[in-house]
């Protein structure tokens, strides 16, 4: 139980420090958000906890794969709020949801290649 609310407490603590330092600056604020910090410390977590790291391994080429579809978000977010004059929640509604569709076309796409299992 202990180790979970570490786990817990970490990874809050990393995604509220991102987003505090993102209102100040927004250059430091999406360096850190790009990194893959939260994914990286998924992996860390499954070692501690002795997972094989061929799952590891599987888990690594599983985000680099579904990394690919959200990256559009990034674009069309800013795109609607700024160019198209919608409010944030509607911007942010349809990004998800044209994320979201990218999701399933690209598990479709890997898992028909055998990328996936």
């Amino acid at each position: 139980m202990v180790w979970y609310l570490v786990k817990i407490i970490v990874t809050s603590l990393i995604i509220v420090a991102v987003s505090e330092i993102g209102k100040f600056n927004s250059f430091i604020g999406s360096l850190l958000a790009s990194i893959p910090l939260i994914s990286v410390l998924g992996m860390i977590w499954m070692h501690q906890e002795h997972v094989p790291t061929t799952k590891i391994s599987s888990h690594s080429t599983g985000v680099f794969w579904m990394v690919l579809p959200s990256l559009p978000m990034f674009l069309l977010l800013p795109w609607l709020l700024e160019k198209q004059g919608w409010n944030f929640y509607s911007s942010l509604a349809v990004s998800l949801g044209v994320t979201i569709l990218l999701y399933f076309f690209t598990a479709l796409v890997v898992r028909r290649y055998g990328i996936l299992i």
